[in-house]
């Protein structure tokens, strides 16, 4: 009888912790995504939009990872180029996120392609990996991309935040990518969760518990989405920019990300910055850092462009 009740009893609490668990993947995971008008609106408000012409926008599908569809668009620069970047967004947003940094790209000649990330914007609902499943997507849009446009001589990826978390954990696949850049990156989810719980110290068993509910839910747990751990073999030029004042992913995750690169990399730390706006915060640092970036790993040189290469927010 005894063994029975204990039986019984650990196996409520087996079933306590996975409905928590899952609960706890769900909430971080699945959370309330922003619509184009939500965000678009956004972008408006903080900056000059009136060089984009949203309509002009004619979507195309990237079959991402197992066949997810991803809605892609490209912008080309004023004047032909064979220069492309692909731009991802962060969590919640979508590929109107990206037109903060399209400006500056389109002013240097670059081509840009940005999409919506899995289970955002108008793609169909899946759960956020933080780059795990967001990564091979990306890898699908490069493959994409050197296929749909037969003149790319150069190639760059610019990331923000989990944006940036897949930019630097798709480098693992070894892309075909000449140049990348993370904006407000993290190292690791867990550093992100923990700093959403406020530290609490029941934070560690809330973690750990919707480590397991994400791996049985969604296939994937915490532990594996750590884009620091996609840079030990990495060889592509990388240039981390992080808002100084960012308390949700503290810059010490770019200065981490920075150091654990194998390949050349640069970090720029915008002071005053919070949480993904440091190209907002000061664009004329952010312009001029990545500029260098461009002229200094690339070879890039914008002396002699013609057009006005300002970006004016």
């Amino acid at each position: 009888m005894f063994w029975q009740i204990t039986s019984l009893v650990i196996l409520g609490l087996l079933l306590v912790f996975a409905v928590a668990g899952a609960l706890i993947a769900g909430i971080a995971m699945t959370g309330k995504r922003q619509t184009l008008d939500e965000a678009f609106g956004w972008q408006a408000e903080h900056y000059d939009l009136s060089w984009f012409d949203r309509e002009a926008l004619k979507p195309y599908t990237v079959r991402g990872f197992e066949g997810y569809e991803l809605k892609t668009f490209m912008i080309p620069a004023p004047e032909p180029s064979d220069r492309y970047v692909i731009i991802s967004h962060g969590y919640t947003d979508n590929r109107f996120g990206a037109l903060k940094y399209v400006k500056n790209y389109l002013d240097m000649g670059f081509n840009c392609v940005i999409y919506d990330l899995r289970g955002h914007g108008e793609n169909a609902p899946a759960a956020t990996t933080y780059g795990v499943r967001e990564a091979v997507d990306l890898l699908h849009v490069i493959e994409d991309t050197r296929i749909r446009y037969k003149n790319v001589a150069m190639l760059g990826l610019h990331g923000e935040s989990l944006g940036a978390a897949t930019t630097l954990t798709c480098l693992k696949y070894k892309p075909a990518v000449d140049f990348a850049i993370a904006d407000c990156p993290f190292a690791e989810i867990h550093n992100v969760l923990k700093k959403g719980l406020h530290d609490s110290v029941f934070a560690p068993i809330l973690i750990f518990l919707g480590s397991i509910g994400a791996k049985l839910r969604f296939g994937v747990s915490f532990e594996e989405m750590k884009p620091i751990l996609a840079l030990k073999e990495n060889t592509v030029p990388i240039l981390l920019i992080h808002g100084a004042a960012d308390d949700f992913i503290v810059p010490d995750n770019s200065k981490r990300l920075c150091e654990a690169t194998k390949g050349p990399a640069e970090l720029c730390f915008i002071d005053g910055a919070a949480h993904a706006v440091s190209v907002i915060t000061d664009p004329e640092k952010y312009r001029k850092t990545v500029k260098a970036f461009l002229e200094k790993y690339m070879k890039l040189s914008f002396l002699s462009h013609k057009r006005n290469i300002d970006i004016n927010f």
